[in-house]
């Protein structure tokens, strides 16, 4: 009897309703993440994550870390490094422009998760990007419960339950959360880096003993190492880390700079090695992202160049595009950070002076963090920023949304204090107002008309399997989105090159073009400026030459054109491979050949325009 009186006591009085209010939070987030894919979730949309994707799967699938999505300019590196004998036509081609962390994440989930890429016959959701959205949501969620458990510690638990509500009210997050980018894997790491910063300081400054300053600094130098193993760019931590040593940890800031250095170096050196022996540079491809938008390499024609003069590429080109992104960020990115106005009112709690000291220390190295991804986001910029403005490998600010908010809630919940504010209603008035604000762009997107998940144009996954069925797997297809050739159809496909005369040259050089894919990204551009007057579209002048007068290239070796897809898309081949596989298809079924091309079959949704398909 008394076992079961102390059970009524902790169920009324105890730990029960907090139990019951854990659970009632779980599962209305378990039910707005529901609700959100089912709403607004969209198959991927940006060139990284199908590369990232196409990474994974040849991960494990035991080729390991060798890319399908093939750019000139890597094979020009590789062949620079390592003599022609090391090309595409003899080997996988090696990955030099993604960092391996993310991928070999997904590659874990491939093996273990039943992963279906064929594409049936009806397509609407492709289920490997849903697998994939829904694991970087677990992190979005870990990444909000280690920096609400920050808010309640360092703060008060009004803090930390306003910092969930306005985190989970950015549309931004959650368009990041179903993206398959890296970023919520990031977000992670760097908010774990937060947290190791806090025991860093507390540890420095409250008499700890030497070696828990040093396990943590080697807790903080693993987290940067591991960062920037999933994002370049991120190894830029070091210096707001060390800074923040230098003028916080007294006594303790050599052995510590040492050991985060140290510790980093040591895990990404041998990554970095890796890639220095294969093409020549550090970071591979990723380490030319300060060249490319320059002058001499705008939009994307450096990835797509064979045989770059990089001597071109100087000093002012530099400062001319770090002054115009940073203007760019400063003025545009920064005072919306979290996705909507209220990322001033957030930054202003970075302003705020705190009578805890850790609170005050840590704001500095948020600050010295916020102006070193500034710079980096800056000088990194390429044209993946351009192609898909806010949701982009490139948005680094992002990142500190959770820390930013933290600061910003706490700033919130201090000017409330002040306010004096005669009933208490008024306040939980002024507190939903400002969340209703700060997720109008999400509550907005619940809203008819429902989001499509089909990113056409150019993207249609299942034109774009059919097409590379028809290659077999150890020919080369050249595309202008070779990521979703690599990521839909896994056949090995390198990038329109920046000039015509280039095509020649891979396919004499390097390995015959097998079948030629141009989507909207050539066609549909500007006729004056680019068609007509642009230097660097000769594909785009290949695409109107042959749908508007039906007119190739004199020589040009890929002489049979489906038109199917005509005018959206052009697919040419060395021979009518679709008429050899509607044959070897009517032959296994016993029939009379039909040489017609198969219908797509396309989904009916009401009040929904889907992709139109061309009559022959």
């Amino acid at each position: 009897m008394a076992h079961i009186q102390e059970l009524i006591y902790q169920l009324e009085v105890g730990k029960g309703p907090k139990i019951v209010r854990v659970l009632a939070a779980s599962l209305a987030v378990l039910v707005l993440a529901w609700w959100y894919n089912s709403h607004e979730f969209r198959n991927f949309y940006t060139a990284e994550a199908m590369e990232s994707a196409q990474l994974a799967r040849n991960i494990a699938d035991g080729e390991g870390f060798t890319t399908k999505c093939v750019r000139p300019f890597s094979l020009y590196l590789v062949e620079q490094q390592q003599g022609l004998d090391a090309g595409i036509a003899k080997a996988p081609h090696p990955d030099l422009m993604t960092a391996p962390g993310y991928p070999v994440l997904v590659a874990g989930l491939m093996k273990v998760l039943p992963f279906h890429f064929d594409i049936g016959a009806f397509f609407w959701v492709y289920q490997p990007e849903l697998l994939m959205a829904i694991a970087n949501q677990v992190l979005f969620l870990l990444t909000l419960w280690l920096i609400c458990g920050l808010a309640a510690r360092m703060f008060s638990m009004e803090v930390s339950i306003l910092t969930l509500m306005f985190l989970l009210a950015s549309d931004v997050l959650w368009r990041f959360s179903t993206s398959g980018l890296s970023t919520m894997l990031v977000m992670f790491l760097v908010t774990l880096l937060v947290r190791a910063v806090v025991a860093l300081d507390t540890s420095c400054h409250e008499g700890g003993a030497s070696g828990a300053v040093v396990r943590w600094a080697a807790v903080a130098g693993g987290l940067i190492a591991a960062a920037g193993l999933t994002r370049y760019s991120m190894l830029a931590l070091l210096v707001p880390m060390v800074a923040y040593t230098w003028i916080f940890c007294g006594r303790h800031r050599l052995k510590i700079s040492v050991t985060v250095v140290g510790v980093t170096g040591l895990l990404v050196g041998g990554w970095l090695w890796r890639n220095y022996h294969l093409s020549g540079h550090l970071f591979g491809l990723a380490g030319f992202a300060v060249d490319q938008d320059s002058i001499a390499f705008p939009g994307n024609t450096l990835e797509r160049s064979l045989n770059p003069e990089l001597a071109l590429v100087g000093l002012n080109d530099y400062l001319r595009k770090l002054v115009v992104n940073l203007e760019g960020i400063l003025t545009g990115q920064l005072p919306t950070l979290g996705g909507s106005w209220l990322g001033g009112f957030f930054l202003a709690g970075l302003l705020l002076k705190y009578r805890n000291g850790v609170l005050s220390r840590l704001r500095f190295f948020v600050l010295l963090t916020l102006g070193t991804l500034c710079l980096t986001q800056a000088m990194g910029t390429t044209h993946l920023s351009e192609e898909s403005p806010v949701i982009n490998s490139e948005n680094l600010l992002i990142l500190l949304a959770p820390v930013l908010v933290l600061y910003g809630t706490a700033f919130l919940s201090t000017l409330l204090d002040q306010m004096e504010l005669p009933i208490q209603e008024i306040r939980h008035f002024l507190i939903v107002v400002l969340l209703v604000v700060a997720g109008l762009p999400l509550l907005l997107t619940f809203l008819p008309p429902r989001s499509v998940p089909i990113n056409y144009p150019p993207y249609y996954p299942k034109w774009i399997q059919d097409n590379a069925d028809l290659i077999r797997q150890n020919e080369l297809m050249m595309s202008d989105m070779p990521w979703a050739v690599a990521w839909y159809g896994n056949r090995q496909c390198i990038w329109v090159p920046r000039d015509g005369p280039t095509f020649y040259e891979i396919q004499d050089r390097h390995k015959r073009v097998a079948a030629l894919y141009l989507t909207q990204l050539s066609s549909d551009v500007r006729f004056l400026r680019t068609v007509i007057q642009g230097r660097d579209y000769d594909w785009s002048r290949f695409s109107h030459n042959l749908i508007v007068r039906g007119e190739l290239p004199p020589g040009f070796p890929l002489k049979d054109v489906w038109s199917y897809y005509m005018p959206d898309q052009l697919f040419l081949a060395d021979r009518p491979r679709w008429s050899e596989a509607a044959r070897a298809a009517a032959e296994a079924q016993a029939v009379p050949p039909d040489l017609s091309p198969p219908p797509v079959a396309l989904p009916t949704v009401p009040d929904v325009t889907l992709p139109s398909v061309p009559a022959q």
